[in-house]
């Protein structure tokens, strides 16, 4: 298969995964980007064995994870004191952002496979047949994690609107 028939089937998939990671959909576009062209150089090194998509997000999340490094780094943490007023959206729009945010790294923290196999099936919108066949599973292994890791973060978000509310 060509390269170019690779990344125009797949390139979507790593895309969302990334996106289940990262914080904007520009990042996850540009690691995209970065992860194909890495997969580029070394396509030689992929030998055939499993499903290339597993491949493909290996490589994808080694670069993301390069990408946070490289980021933590570079990161600028002046304020902008100029900030005008506050409006009644931007605070319901910024609770929305820090409640997505806090789902984000709960599930960032989440033990393996229950982080990959959501961000698989959510994110990804794979199949549980072929969340299973990545990690060499059955289908109804994938179904049960995928379960368990929904039930987990229910867990969490419930928890932390008790937290909220009582404060």
């Amino acid at each position: 298969m060509e390269f170019e028939q690779i990344y125009e089937l797949y390139f979507k998939d790593v895309f969302l995964y990334l996106r289940s990671l990262s914080a904007t959909a520009q990042t996850a576009e540009e690691i995209a980007q970065e992860a194909f062209v890495k997969a580029w150089k070394s396509i030689e090194s992929y030998d055939g064995t499993k499903d290339i998509r597993a491949w493909l997000f290996t490589i994808a999340k080694n670069t993301y994870y390069t990408h946070c490094r490289r980021e933590k780094f570079y990161a600028d943490y002046e304020r902008n004191e100029n900030q005008s007023e506050t409006s009644v959206e931007f605070v319901q729009m910024l609770a929305d952002k820090e409640r997505a945010f806090s789902i984000h790294k709960f599930l960032h923290d989440m033990k393996e496979p229950y982080k990959e196999v959501f961000s698989l099936r959510v994110f990804g919108e794979l199949p549980f047949e072929k969340i299973g066949e990545l990690f060499g599973k059955s289908d109804s292994w994938a179904r049960v994690t995928f379960y368990r890791a929904k039930k987990q973060i229910a867990e969490y978000m419930e928890v932390s609107e008790n937290e909220e509310n009582n404060l």
